[in-house]
């Protein structure tokens, strides 16, 4: 009977856990007004209530032992909250880089623009099709570009040889007139056909000497810095340079590795990539650039929200471990006031509900406190990527966003409905002479 008892209650757990992870906050609405209702309509809810505003009214004389609930899980949630932010984070800044009415053509199959190789003429082959928005002279609105990775000074680097990965892209005017948001905060834009580029503000706050009027070194070429860019995605991250002097540099000819297309509307994307992937003349990958910066930061988000999840369900453990001690403890403390209330009539489900309650209130304060202090710690905290080989680095924000919090607020309720459970059985369960002896 025990073992099967300590099965179902095991089992309640498990499903517990199933049941936060997937819980909208809108549930937990419905939940608590479902428990309003019941604990003032009914007589055991409303004995529940009562047992409840005993137990909150003497945490301030269990204020120690109540810290340990609610510190211990604050730390679980801040850990989560901050992990969780920065995926979040890297995640908005990839998908801002996109929209629906913009189309990215990469060679069929290329993992990345780096190692992608488009020919001239593709280019012109891909200009030509329909849905490509055109300009006030008649010209399509395409970007050929060239991505290449090359290595710069890290800023704040402990010795000359920390180097770090950034793009270097390769560009025409068309690729300003592509991207609007493109701005220049400081100096001007390269001009064609001279060893110059731009950094983005992203870059220049990872790289060392991208500062206007500095001259660094790419390849086997001295490079001078014209102005520094702002486009608000991960576009600020990267350096731009004319198209045929990076080709030049870089020894790829006239060749690219990747066409940007403004098309007229999100509604001419499918005319457009069916011409692509159909035309005999091409081997493309053609997908809105809302989708395809999308896709690129799915891997990294979820390793990041894997090793988030692993550390939060680790300290998640030790924080299970603070509030069983704590609510025993409180039990035990409290036996007599229990055993008399089930001596005058009170039903063990009441003692659950009003334990249970107790716990969760100070796992919801701990929950709160800890993506509060996340929150003033982390919400836009730059960060970046140090990427080598074919990716460069990226600049990002951290992201506390509301999905993120709740996240949080979840895991801290679910420790507390765990830390909860079997102090709450126990003082259910325990005979009312026991209990009286104990005291």
């Amino acid at each position: 009977m025990k073992f099967l008892t300590g099965l179902a209650t095991f089992l309640v757990v498990l499903l517990s856990i199933v049941f936060f992870v997937v819980l909208p906050w809108q549930g937990l609405v419905v939940i608590a007004l479902a428990l309003a209702a019941w604990m003032g309509l009914t007589r055991r809810g409303q004995q529940a209530a009562s047992v409840t505003g005993v137990g909150v009214s003497t945490l301030g004389q269990r204020l120690g032992s109540s810290a340990v609930i609610v510190i211990g899980i604050a730390g679980v949630v801040g850990v989560l909250v901050a992990l969780f932010a920065m995926a979040q984070g890297y995640a908005d800044t990839l998908r801002s880089t996109g929209s629906a009415d913009t189309a990215i053509v990469l060679r069929g199959a290329s993992a990345s623009e780096v190692s992608s190789v488009l020919s001239h003429d593709s280019v012109l082959v891909i200009g030509q099709a329909p849905g490509v928005a055109k300009d006030a002279e008649g010209k399509p609105i395409v970007s050929a570009e060239l991505v290449v990775a090359a290595n710069l000074p890290l800023k704040n680097a402990k010795s000359s040889d920390d180097f770090g990965s950034v793009q270097l892209r390769g560009i025409g005017e068309e690729a300003w007139k592509l991207r609007k948001n493109a701005k220049i905060l400081a100096g001007r834009k390269p001009e064609p056909g001279k060893y110059e580029l731009v950094a983005g503000k992203g870059a220049q706050a990872n790289f060392s000497g991208l500062e206007p009027g500095k001259e660094i070194k790419l390849g086997s070429q001295l490079w001078t810095v014209s102005g520094v860019f702002a486009t608000g995605d991960s576009f600020e991250s990267e350096i731009w340079a004319d198209a045929q002097i990076v080709g030049a540099a870089y020894r790829r000819g006239s060749s690219v590795t990747t066409v940007f297309a403004r098309l007229t509307g999100a509604d001419a994307f499918e005319p457009f990539k069916a011409a692509l992937t159909s035309d005999p003349r091409l081997q493309v990958d053609v997908d809105t650039t809302l989708g395809y910066f999308s896709k690129q930061s799915e891997g990294m988000s979820k390793i990041i929200t894997i090793i988030g999840s692993v550390v939060g369900a680790i300290m998640a453990i030790g924080a299970v471990f603070g509030a069983l001690n704590t609510m025993f403890a409180a039990v035990a403390t409290r036996a007599r006031e229990i055993a008399t209330l089930r001596a005058i009539g009170f039903r063990g489900l009441p003692v659950v509900v009003a334990i249970m309650l107790e716990t969760m209130l100070l796992a919801l304060i701990g929950g709160a406190l800890g993506g509060l202090i996340a929150w003033l710690i982390f919400n836009g905290y730059t960060a970046s990527t140090l990427a080598g080989g074919s990716t460069g680095a990226l600049t990002f924000q951290f992201h506390v966003a509301p999905s993120v919090l709740w996240t949080g607020l979840k895991w801290a309720l679910a420790i507390g409905f765990i830390g909860g459970l079997y102090p709450a059985l126990r003082a259910a369960r325990l005979p009312v002479t026991t209990a009286l002896r104990e005291s």
